[in-house]
């Protein structure tokens, strides 16, 4: 809406700067008698008052036409170009100064596409950049854009329903997307568009109830998250079961807490580890971190693995421990 009001004022203010050229070719050439080119050549140095002698001598009602069109053209050029100076100024400029427009020429990879930049798009941004992971956010709302003071954050203003917009995001290298739009409509319709454009790509999806969620993963979605439930069952679990999620909330995934979760890939772990049991890479004897959890080639999830399994090539190690043995731990 910010940014059509903009627009609006330029075509006015464009407007107005012809209809005074026209009016003074006009009034000159009905006036003075002068030919086209001349009463163009009179308006354009009355209008800019760069101080031109005349063509010729004017008559009484040619100096009082010449006088109304210097205040005419006076009021109208000021006007235009201060309407010009803030569309450019305060609005592309600003944004490039704050570091938040998307430069396109810049090559992302392996990057995360956040769609919608509400509350829930928000929350998603805090997260990825806690884990400084790199991202971008669609949004064509401007005064949202406008109204985020984190420099970090980067955005491309579009319509991430438009398969032109996801292009210029770097959806062909993008790792993962995140649908956050307020319709399920606008959410299906991006889905089918990612996963069109990036058969690989990892796509999240907002939804609003569990039709919607049918829908989403139908379209391919990987990941379909329905907040009102998931809030819902958390007000639950608080009663019935609140030391369980004051524990949970007390493991979180990165940050100064006492003790934190972490995720370790085959392929993060050095060539001397790969093919061996857990026994064999002795990550708690070295670190004094924890394997709470193993994930398996053919995805299945094993809670508390013995010592015995394997890390095979596509499998994840799931580790609990202190920041300190986390950190020894990636050393």
């Amino acid at each position: 809406m910010h940014n059509h009001t903009n627009i609006s004022r330029l075509l006015y203010a464009a407007v107005s700067l012809i209809l005074v050229m026209i009016i003074g070719v006009v009034g000159f050439m009905y006036i003075e008698g002068d030919t086209f080119v001349n009463s163009a050549f009179m308006t354009v140095i009355t209008f800019s008052t760069v101080g031109y002698s005349l063509l010729h001598e004017l008559s009484d009602s040619g100096k009082i036409f010449t006088i109304f069109l210097i205040v005419l053209s006076l009021g109208v050029y000021a006007y235009s170009i201060s309407i010009i100076t803030t569309y450019f100024v305060e609005g592309n400029v600003a944004k490039i100064i704050r570091g938040r427009t998307f430069k396109r020429n810049k090559k992302m990879k392996d990057h995360t596409i956040v769609c919608g930049y509400g509350r829930i798009g928000k929350q998603v941004t805090e997260e990825l950049l806690a884990y400084n992971r790199p991202f971008l956010v669609i949004d064509q709302r401007a005064e949202v854009i406008d109204s985020c003071t984190n420099n970090k954050v980067v955005f491309l203003e579009g319509d991430a329903t438009n398969d032109d917009v996801l292009k210029k995001a770097g959806i062909e290298n993008a790792s993962a997307l995140i649908s956050a739009l307020p319709l399920d409509a606008d959410n299906l319709y991006v889905s089918l568009s990612a996963k069109a454009l990036n058969t690989k790509i990892t796509v999240i999806s907002r939804g609003t109830d569990e039709s919607a969620e049918k829908k989403l993963h139908m379209a391919g979605v990987n990941h379909v998250i329905l907040p009102e439930k998931v809030g819902g069952a958390r007000m639950a679990k608080l009663v019935t079961s609140k030391n369980l999620v004051e524990f949970l909330d007390h493991l979180t995934y990165s940050g100064e807490s006492l003790t934190n979760l972490e995720e370790i890939d085959y392929m993060e772990l050095p060539d001397e580890y790969h093919n061996k049991t857990i026994l064999e890479i002795g990550i708690r004897k070295k670190s004094g971190a924890n394997i709470v959890g193993f994930k398996t080639s053919n995805g299945e999830f094993i809670i508390n693995p013995t010592p015995d399994v394997k890390i095979e090539i596509g499998s994840k190690l799931f580790v609990l421990g202190t920041p300190e043995q986390l950190k020894s731990l990636r050393k």
